[in-house]
């Protein structure tokens, strides 16, 4: 019988509690599978329950919170045997969402002990894994104020969010950067560059959205030169689908993607998380290195 351990972010959504535990495990009782279940409060706790579990020759994994808490299990799981299960925690779920996995507790349950493995991509960036998307620009220094707004200020997820979404666009800097695709260098002077796990739809009312995470690829996304005004505008077009027909608005697709820039240092996010790294970036996709328990969006099955 597999041996399943179960762990649960405290932190995720709006705050988990024992109770959410002794519920989880009760479900899995119900569903037929001993688990051992346990609540992490923070990365570092986080971090040591994987250990303790892959220490103890686990064969499943469960991630119960939102996508950092899924990609901070999924880094260490990508390339071995043991499978990948997601309780969605948290307040948006890309990664389950776009795997097609049902997002209520008891039947996020019933998917894990119905054991069906697929494998899916990662992608990966200097030697860090991300299961949905990195950054540069905007998006990290929003995220970096963030964080720092809740944790000096003590301001609520939300409002701080809304704060350092103000205090980025205020300061709305430009990096400049190379980007090498497919053999072909691409010289750009612009407000972010987003890189995804295959290929994310950019327009119309399912934008940000994956229809596979098999399909062995990292997609770019990347605008060159705008100025607010020109954000807007294109905001606008995705929403009418015409946003790949922009001239100033590129959408590229490889499996490898470097990004060289005259800065020491950039900073990065993947999967909502920050971190600073040394250019170049080196972008990879490391397809179908992740197994992953009850996925129904790929055609990809695991062994």
């Amino acid at each position: 019988m597999s041996r399943i351990f179960v762990i649960l972010n405290a932190n995720s959504g709006s705050g988990h509690d024992e109770a959410l535990t002794r519920q989880v495990q009760g479900l899995f009782v119900s569903a037929g599978i001993p688990a051992e279940v346990c609540l992490a409060r923070g990365g570092g706790e986080i971090a040591a329950k994987i250990a303790d579990a892959i220490s103890k020759h686990a064969d499943v994994i469960v991630a119960g919170g939102g996508d950092g808490t899924v990609s901070t299990v999924a880094a260490e799981l990508a390339g071995g045997d043991i499978a990948l299960g997601i309780l969605p925690l948290g307040t948006l779920n890309h990664f389950a969402k776009d795997l097609g996995l049902p997002l209520a507790l008891d039947a996020a349950v019933r998917q894990i002990a119905a054991g069906r493995r697929t494998r899916v991509d990662v992608g990966e960036v200097n030697g860090r894994v991300f299961i949905n998307n990195s950054s540069l620009g905007l998006y990290p220094d929003i995220v970096h104020e963030r964080d720092r707004q809740r944790k000096r200020i003590g301001r609520g997820k939300w409002l701080a969010l809304l704060w350092a979404s103000v205090t980025a666009l205020r300061k709305y800097a430009f990096l400049s950067v190379c980007l090498s695709v497919k053999g072909m260098e691409h010289r750009r002077r612009t407000p972010f560059v987003f890189i995804g796990n295959n290929e994310y739809r950019m327009e119309g009312f399912s934008m940000g959205d994956r229809e596979s995470l098999t399909g062995g690829s990292l997609s770019l996304y990347a605008t060159q030169r705008a100025g607010r005004l020109r954000l807007v505008q294109l905001a606008l077009r995705a929403l009418v689908g015409q946003l790949k027909q922009a001239r100033d608005f590129d959408v590229l697709l490889g499996t490898v993607i470097i990004v060289e820039s005259s800065h020491h240092h950039l900073r990065v996010a993947t999967d909502g998380e920050t971190s600073v790294m040394k250019p170049p970036l080196h972008y990879r996709i490391r397809p179908a290195c992740l197994t992953v328990l009850g996925a129904v969006s790929s055609d990809r099955p695991g062994p």
